[in-house]
């Protein structure tokens, strides 16, 4: 017996993909179309990791575009009205089909299975993703910024782990720093989105600290606004992230190199949302703070170097003890599919330079195409006026 099969108990790894016989494919395997719908959804769904996705390497991209489709798809089917909770016991029944081989008819899920099973993707680190939509559904509130940072360990951490996984990272210190960094963003995410979760019912920040500025949660929800009161909140979380992205930073040294440049973009992307929230006067009710293109593009350039901000303390950082609510996500992350190790293929390091001017060329034309549009829009506005006039 292996020590995979030792540690995790049976239904916890995903079986092999059940392949449909070519023939009724009309000649394909439908591999690659599940991966063009899953990048497509990426296009579509988020600008800032579509972004870092591109600065992958081939087989690492084609995964984590596969696995950030699902996880979308997911979140999408969540946050439609309509759905409620019989759309999340749909996604745990489709998950389970995943890990049997047999995944149900959708391209996200089909791709998703395939990562699962290469990468050995444990079922409970998926499975707390899906916990954390439960807690989106049931309206939860959040008694203090460790329920808050146990609902970002459900919806971010474990994604982060699983990006981590599919990097081949099995190490616990630099798995516990990809939790921090989920986790980070998922606070920053928290911090933008006060006014817009507030007009919808929702509300993730801390009850305790609430109550400490003399804020009433349910006459907040009831009518949302800002008050200086609100910005201390909000103040208070960008600095709890803040301290998870700094250990986050220290775990990227620990990623294949061909990956770091990615993920650090990604991690910059998201710290300057924080920023701009700073910038609000850390006003998420009347403002939603968002990066521009050129913004992005100077990120992503500041990103091919090692971060100089958390050099003295990297070392310590990284050794940092795992987040208590990610300790056991952290530790299924770990475990070593032997299988998986030795198929697994070489991926030759990227050119960087080139990489780079593609993903500027890219970023560029779309500022093109951005300005292009405004530019249009005014000048339907001006028409409009001018017929009126």
């Amino acid at each position: 017996m292996s020590a995979l099969e030792t540690t995790l108990p049976d239904g916890h790894l995903a079986r092999p993909l059940t392949r449909r016989p070519i023939l009724l494919n009309y000649g394909f395997s439908g591999d690659f179309e599940d991966q063009k719908a899953c990048s497509a959804a990426i296009r579509r769904g988020s600008k800032s990791f579509h972004l870092a996705s591109l600065l992958l390497p081939g087989q690492t991209r084609q995964a984590a575009r596969a696995l950030y489709a699902f996880c979308r798809h997911s979140d999408d089917l969540i946050d439609d009205i309509r759905s409620g909770m019989p759309a999340l016991l749909r996604l745990r029944e489709r998950l389970d089909l995943i890990y049997e081989g047999e995944p149900a008819p959708f391209a996200c899920d089909r791709a998703f299975a395939r990562v699962v099973q290469e990468h050995a993707i444990a079922k409970p680190v998926v499975e707390a993703l899906l916990n954390g939509f439960a807690m989106d559904l049931e309206g939860r509130r959040h008694a203090s910024i460790d329920d808050v940072k146990a609902y970002a360990t459900c919806v971010a951490a474990s994604v982060g782990l699983m990006m981590a996984s599919v990097m081949g990272v099995r190490d616990r210190a630099a798995l516990s720093r990809a939790a921090d960094l989920g986790i980070a963003m998922q606070l920053t995410n928290i911090a933008r989105d006060v006014g817009e979760d507030a007009r919808n019912g929702r509300l993730y920040l801390p009850l305790d600290w609430l109550e400490e500025q003399g804020i009433d949660a349910d006459a907040f929800l009831r009518n949302p606004s800002f008050s200086p009161a609100l910005g201390i909140v909000v103040n208070r979380l960008l600095d709890e992230a803040a301290r998870h992205y700094r250990l986050g930073h220290a775990g990227i040294l620990s990623l294949p190199k061909p990956c770091r440049h990615a993920i650090r973009t990604a991690a910059l992307v998201y710290e300057a949302i924080g920023q701009g929230i700073a910038a609000n006067g850390y006003d998420s009710v009347n403002h939603r703070a968002t990066t521009s293109l050129s913004t992005k593009l100077g990120l992503l350039l500041k990103a091919r170097h090692e971060d100089s901000r958390w050099t003295a303390t990297a070392v310590r950082d990284l050794h940092t003890g795992t987040e208590p609510v990610a300790r056991s996500l952290v530790t299924l992350s770990g475990v070593r599919k032997e299988s998986a190790v030795s198929e697994r293929r070489h991926e030759p390091e990227t050119d960087g330079e080139t990489t780079v001017g593609r993903v500027t060329d890219i970023l560029l034309r779309l500022h093109a195409e951005a300005r292009l549009q405004t530019l249009k829009r005014r000048e339907a506005a001006r028409a409009k006026v001018a017929g009126l006039a």
